[in-house]
């Protein structure tokens, strides 16, 4: 059975948008990038070289200034700070310097695209959700600070990121500042994480769900950040409307590639390999890929997905090479 998720998603996510205006341990991978370039691209060394930058910008966008705030902003780093794979932050980065833009006009939306993944992590995590209580190898945020301070901590992380945005982009036009704002918000309302979230718990232990259910689950969920990561470095960069397009379009396709290889990891990989509990998915009785596809056709879609994705970015050669080879990982990782 072959998925149509590109076509099926694509449409899904066709809602207007506001115009674009005139880890610790070395990561163990490097690529040697397709026909889209020539050039090799060393990515360990890439991610490594953004990690310090990303890490420090994190860190520094939480402070407690009275001790009455100090729980709940020790909570918002606790999460914030545990590590991964910095995926958002990074694909932000690199798109804007495809585009001639530096880290310093882009660094502020990619802390927020973070603050926005973790909140996420923190919420999806919470016994009313995936009631999970391990993350990234740590004991996740509710298990640690309570139910109760981990739900604000979300909730704080959330306002905080629209804040950091505003405040602190520099040397950009207001009109592409306030385009990022937006997309950010849509990213996590009804048409974006909330929605997908809903309709994935909604879709637990329930029979006949569909491939295109499971599509649009995904493609809000999952894949809705990572296209806004991308379109938003773009947009600060300088991207025309027509190449903010091209980059929604790549990152739309390894955003369903990446939640493909997580549902494929937590069938083939260990807890300590994954940093969470392996076999949740199984466990909870979800509609994953594996399970509608069988675990080979679900590699092969990943990887379809990922070529896709590549093909979008052929028009801007050498300059695509971070995006092209972080999209090869997403589907060779093993965490």
């Amino acid at each position: 059975m072959k998925l149509s998720a590109l076509s099926l998603a694509a449409a899904l996510m066709a809602a207007p948008q506001v115009a674009a205006f005139a880890p610790a341990a070395k990561p163990a991978f490097a690529t040697s990038l397709s026909s889209a370039t020539a050039t090799e691209f060393d990515l360990n060394e890439y991610l490594l070289s953004k990690k310090g930058p990303i890490e420090k910008a994190l860190e520094e966008s939480v402070d407690s200034n009275c001790p009455e705030t100090k729980k709940i902003c020790e909570s918002m780093l606790y999460s914030l700070m545990a590590g991964g794979k910095r995926i958002r932050p990074v694909v932000c980065l690199a798109a804007c310097e495809m585009f001639d833009g530096s880290d310093e006009k882009a660094m502020p939306a990619a802390v927020a695209l973070e603050m926005i993944h973790t909140m996420s992590l923190i919420h999806d995590d919470l016994p009313s959700m995936d009631n999970d209580d391990l993350r990234r190898g740590k004991p996740t945020n509710h298990v640690i600070y309570g139910e109760d301070v981990a739900i604000l901590s979300g909730d704080a992380l959330l306002s905080e990121s629209f804040k950091h945005v505003a405040l602190n982009t520099k040397g950009v036009d207001p009109q592409r500042v306030l385009d990022v704002v937006v997309r950010l918000g849509r990213s996590v309302g009804p048409n974006g994480l909330a929605g997908g979230q809903v309709m994935d718990l909604e879709c637990e232990a329930k029979e006949g769900v569909t491939l295109e259910e499971l599509t649009w689950i995904h493609t809000h969920k999952t894949a809705t950040l990572l296209q806004v990561a991308v379109a938003s470095g773009a947009i600060l960069g300088g991207a025309t409307p027509e190449e903010v397009a091209a980059c929604e379009k790549f990152a739309l396709n390894i955003g369903l590639a990446f939640q493909v290889a997580d549902d494929i990891l937590d069938v083939t990989a260990s807890t300590e390999d994954l940093g969470k509990t392996a076999g949740k998915d199984e466990d909870t009785d979800k509609t994953t890929y594996p399970k509608l596809l069988g675990l080979q056709e679900s590699k092969d879609e990943a990887r379809r997905l990922i070529d896709e994705a590549k093909a979008s970015l052929e028009q801007f050669g050498d300059r695509a090479a971070p995006l092209l080879a972080i999209a090869d990982y997403i589907v060779d990782r093993k965490n």
